[in-house]
């Protein structure tokens, strides 16, 4: 078996730089909501939503927003490789399940009614 390939991670000081300019925008734009408590709140919510797009913005310019990116495109064409069942087979499947479902209920009613039974009947005679 041929052994995985070690993960290297490297941050750059500009990516570190990049995250926490993308964290200091994003607590920004948190604070500018409430400090521009007088101000109207379509301003208040326009002020937010730009700084939480430049934080987003600046987070995928950095290598982990990067990593994250192709990590998105590989999961999505990983997803269109998949084989769906189909309306038919998925609707077995659910009556197999049920049905399964059925008799193990069947099953453990039918066992602890037994026991029951087996203990406070024949063995303690509390139920006379």
């Amino acid at each position: 078996m041929s052994t995985p390939a070690p993960v290297e991670t490297v941050s750059t000081a500009a990516d570190k730089a990049k995250l926490a300019g993308s964290v200091v925008l994003l607590v920004g734009g948190v604070a500018a909501f409430y400090l521009l408590a007088q101000q109207p709140l379509w301003m208040r919510v326009l002020a937010l939503l730009a700084l939480l797009i430049a934080a987003v913005v600046v987070f995928f310019v950095s290598e982990p927003g990067k990593q994250l990116i192709g990590f998105g495109r590989d999961s999505a064409r990983e997803v269109r490789k998949v084989v769906w069942p189909t309306r038919n087979e998925a609707l077995q499947m659910t009556a197999y399940v049920f049905a399964f479902v059925v008799v193990m209920a069947l099953f453990l009613w039918l066992t602890d009614k037994t026991l029951s039974w087996v203990l406070y009947d024949l063995i303690l005679g509390w139920r006379s």
